[in-house]
């Protein structure tokens, strides 16, 4: 827990402090004991989310501000694939019916802007089915429930195996 709890402060120091000032949304942290995920939460506010203010088909930051970052403790396993324990930049890419989650080993990006420039540190990439809410979710929520990381925001829901 000493680890996690200092990657977390270490990863809040490479932020610049204008970056930190320009922060639109609220941040959560969220943890199940290997995995640490650091986002910025917007709300709905009213606006169509996917499809809309995210567009279909490009990589987005998967939250507000800077980039969200994802943090192993320790070895661990991300869509079924191995992942090496440090910190990470995740980005995800939203379709109707699937999204594409990235972990990018280029830390301190602001949104995805620079994505592009950066794809070549990608450790890797996995696709996850997206599913409708029958009730919108107001405020972008990630959960992590031991096996699983749940992306929720408006209609949809993205469950993606992490461990």
């Amino acid at each position: 827990m000493k680890y996690l709890i200092l990657a977390v402060i270490a990863i809040g120091s490479l932020l610049p402090a204008k970056a930190q000032e320009a922060r639109k949304s609220p941040h959560d942290t969220v943890s199940n004991g290997n995995i640490t995920v650091t986002y910025g939460r917007p709300y709905k506010k009213g606006r169509d989310i996917f499809g809309g203010l995210e567009a279909y088909g490009k990589v987005w930051r998967l939250g507000a501000d800077e980039a969200t970052t994802i943090t192993f403790a320790k070895d661990g396993s991300f869509g079924g694939k191995a992942v090496k324990a440090g910190t990470y930049t995740l980005f995800a890419t939203p379709d109707k019916k699937e999204w594409t989650f990235i972990l990018n080993s280029q830390l301190g990006q602001w949104g995805a802007y620079d994505y592009d420039k950066n794809k070549g540190k990608d450790v890797l990439q996995v696709k996850a089915p997206s599913k409708a809410l029958s009730s919108p979710v107001e405020q972008l929520t990630i959960r992590l429930d031991g096996k699983n990381m749940i992306v929720e925001w408006d209609k949809t829901q993205v469950t993606v195996p992490a461990s």
